[in-house]
This record gives structure tokens, C-alpha cells and sequence, in this order.
């Protein structure tokens, strides 16, 4: 029973995840391509990807949260292939193997985001194969988060899960992320990127929206201020609220 209603709440908590359709992903014929949209579309298959990571955790939470199994089998390497085949199928591109068409800055990146979501997978090893307990706080929105930190810091690229009202301190929207978090908020939703050059020209920000699901208000819905299974206080918000965004920076040298 105490194993059933911790699988149950680990996929509720699993929430939070983006709709991205495949025609975000279409290729841009290569000729032609101006470095502003090459960074476009650098931004959006980030966007993709990191998400493609945070639903294989989502995928593999009852087993993450199984507290009566040690050594769960997700490691790097599977997380690796699961990541790679659910990337290949939203957009017809193989990680392993990225085609000529796509930007130099893409195929750059889009190994580093990999990698780097390897590592926070490898680094909470310990957690994920611990008996005895249910709930380990390695949950799609803990692995973006670290995930994107990890990437930033070995790029020229900002990668980041930002939202209003934050649990972690460190996913507080600067002041371009809260004037936009604030406009998305009072706009129909949509799952289309919100993209912007700032600095006369020379950086891309881009902000993809993400809504509260049903499954997610049993942490985040109502009554406001209840603690839920994580310990945090619930926002008291309501299926299709803005949840948040996951944002990109990217600055671009001058032509």
C-alpha cells in the first residue's frame, strides 16, 4: 500500500512537462540561413531536448521511487538510449549521428545538453538506488533544473527552467524572463516559443511556456499553502495556469 501511493503521487508530481509539436523542429533548408535563424532554431531544439529529458525521468519515476529495489538499472546509458529515441522520434533526428543541415551552434550543443544530462543522471545514482525510501526528490522539474545549470556553465548558452513564483531560489526569473512570465500570463495558452532580440540585435531570448496539467495540482493546486509530498507549500493554482517557462539566451557576434 505505501508502495502504491508513492508510485501514485511520484506520477502526479511528474507534471510540468512541454508540448512541443514536430514543426518547431522542421529543418531549415541550410542555404539561405541567416545566423539569427540558425540561433532560433538552435534555441528551439534545446528547448526539445531538455525536455525529451525531463519525460524519460518522468517515464522512469515509479521505478525511481520504488523503495524496495536498490539498484534500479537507470544509469547514464539508459537514460542515454531513451533520450536519443524519443528525440529521434519528435523530430527525425538522430542524436548519434546529427545531420549536415543543422547548424554549427546545434550540433555543438545539442551533444553538450546530452552530456550534460548524463552526468546529473550519474550524479544522483546514490539517491535513485537507495532502499527504504519512496519519494527522492529526482523529479523531471529537479533533473531540468540541474540539468540546464550543468550546461550553462560549459557554454556560451543560458539553458534554464524559470517560473513566478519559485520552490528553488536559483530558477528566480531575471527581469527580461519576469516581464514576459507576467505578459504569458495573461495570454491564451500556448505552447509556441516567445522569441526576442535584445541588445540591439546581438542576443536571442527565447521562452517556451509550460501549463499546469490536472496531475499536477496535487502539489501545486489547491488549497493553497497545504504541503505537499515534497514538503513545499502548494501555489493554489488550477489546470492551464502558467506553470512557467523554460528559457534560452544566446548572445550572437556581430556579422
Amino acid at each position: 500500500m505505501k508502495r502504491m501511493r508513492y508510485n501514485s503521487a511520484m506520477k502526479r508530481l511528474a507534471c510540468l512537462l512541454i508540448s512541443l509539436s514536430v514543426a518547431l523542429a522542421s529543418p531549415i533548408p541550410s542555404e539561405g540561413r541567416t545566423q539569427q535563424e540558425e540561433s532560433e532554431l538552435t534555441a528551439r531544439y534545446l528547448t526539445i531536448l531538455l525536455n525529451v529529458g525531463r519525460l524519460v525521468v518522468e517515464r522512469n519515476q515509479p521505478l525511481i521511487n520504488d523503495p524496495e529495489q536498490g539498484d534500479k538499472g537507470f544509469t547514464p546509458d539508459s537514460f542515454e538510449r531513451d533520450v536519443v529515441a524519443e528525440f529521434r522520434q519528435q523530430t527525425g533526428i538522430d542524436l548519434k549521428h546529427l545531420p549536415p543541415h543543422l547548424p554549427a551552434l546545434t550540433k555543438e550543443l545539442l551533444p553538450l545538453l546530452l552530456e550534460s544530462g548524463k552526468q546529473v543522471v550519474a550524479d544522483a545514482q546514490l539517491v535513485i538506488n537507495q532502499r527504504g525510501i519512496g519519494y527522492k526528490n529526482f523529479i523531471p522539474a529537479t533533473f531540468g533544473s540541474q540539468t540546464s545549470r550543468k550546461f550553462s556553465s560549459r557554454s556560451r548558452v543560458t539553458l534554464k527552467q524559470t517560473t513566478l513564483n519559485p520552490r528553488n531560489p536559483k530558477n528566480a526569473p531575471d527581469a527580461y524572463e519576469e516581464r514576459v512570465l507576467k505578459r504569458l500570463a495573461t495570454q491564451p495558452a500556448s505552447n509556441e516559443p516567445l522569441a526576442e532580440w535584445v541588445d540591439g540585435g546581438r542576443t536571442l531570448r527565447m521562452m517556451t511556456p509550460i501549463y499546469y496539467s490536472e496531475d499536477c495540482l496535487s502539489c501545486h493546486g489547491s488549497p493553497a499553502g497545504i504541503l505537499d509530498i515534497s514538503g513545499y507549500p502548494r501555489e493554489g493554482a488550477r489546470e492551464g495556469d502558467l506553470a512557467g517557462a523554460i528559457s534560452v539566451q544566446i548572445p550572437v557576434s556581430p556579422p
